[in-house]
């Protein structure tokens, strides 16, 4: 069976959009194949037709398709359309076309969804996990296959880290030694679209940090902060398998991920009094819009406080033991 036909023309779009995505606006790699994937998916779907006649008819289609035979989530559908719009806005400022096809049309609401994250009795224990191992594992020192003390000491500084800044786990494997002021507890970190933020680190963070670099002995640190056997900077992959490994270890919930733990710094910053503005400028988040999921984590939980403490709380004619 033959493979289905891409775009007739012109075959150059795609490329100069992701260029001028890499060149002109930073995005990461992560994000650029991100985009790409959007765009083969829509290439294979419109097989045989130009990016320059397509309509709102067609996008209508490849919405249907997305929506009920795909069955994606709303959330899944709303990223590839922006994706496209994003595009299409692009090809519209180069001249190239002279309005977006895709104007007017109607996504699914997205499903609002409280992040996940961990409270802060499970964030202590997280926190001291590969402390704990590590002291496990010099007990059997000689017995069977055992880890170096550096590579717990990082990992503790890894978790740390991502709890102390809310670090983008793309951030944090991107962080060099260069980037961090022990003396001011801060961090220069290169975030979405190449904006650069400062971020604060907390002393437990920093101590884990200074031990991590003591255990590597090294007269001159290396580049990236976080590294693996061979010195070469670990890959966010390696690092959310290393968080895996520790959630399995404390018997916590295996769908936390570090952008949970994102999750997890912005929600307890906003339960112990940090402003909003604040919040935001600390996520590195363009829009205060998108900080604000948050106070409705805050929200619920101090509702759930106040139904299970107030007298009043309940339905009427309902007693306590109702």
């Amino acid at each position: 069976m033959a493979a289905p036909a891409r775009f007739l023309e012109p075959p150059a779009w795609p490329q100069a959009y992701l260029e001028q995505l890499r060149s002109g606006r930073g995005y990461s790699e992560k994000t650029l194949r991100n985009y790409a994937q959007v765009l083969s998916e829509a290439s294979a779907f419109f097989a045989g037709k130009s990016w320059g006649t397509l309509t709102l008819a067609d996008f209508r289609r490849y919405l249907h398709e997305l929506v009920s035979a795909r069955r994606l989530e709303p959330a899944s559908v709303r990223l590839r359309f922006s994706a496209l719009r994003s595009f299409y806005q692009f090809l519209v400022r180069r001249g190239d076309l002279p309005a977006l096809p895709l104007a007017g049309l109607k996504l699914p609401a997205r499903k609002r969804r409280l992040p996940l994250f961990l409270n802060e009795e499970q964030v202590l224990r997280l926190l001291s996990a590969p402390l704990d191992l590590m002291k496990d594992a010099a007990k059997r020192k000689g017995r069977g296959r055992h880890r170096l003390a550096w590579q717990y000491l990082r990992d503790a500084a890894i978790l740390e880290m991502f709890y102390s800044t809310g670090m983008r786990i793309d951030e944090l494997v991107r962080l060099r030694m260069e980037d961090i002021d022990i003396r001011q507890g801060t961090a220069r970190v290169l975030g979405k679209g190449g904006k650069e933020r400062l971020a604060v680190i907390g002393r437990p963070a920093l101590e884990a940090l200074q031990a991590y670099r003591d255990a590597l002995g090294l007269d001159a640190s290396p580049a990236c902060v976080f590294t693996g056997p061979g010195g070469k900077g670990l890959s966010a992959r390696a690092v959310q398998q290393m968080l895996k490994s520790y959630l399995a270890h404390c018997g916590l919930d295996s769908r936390i991920s570090p952008h949970k733990l994102r999750h997890t710094f912005a929600t307890h910053l906003l339960n112990h009094g940090a402003d909003l503005r604040s919040v935001q400028e600390l996520l590195g988040h363009s829009s205060l819009s998108t900080t604000q999921i948050y106070t409705a984590v805050t929200a619920e939980r101090l509702r759930q406080g106040y139904l299970r403490s107030h007298p009043r709380a309940r339905a009427p004619g309902r007693s306590a033991g109702a």
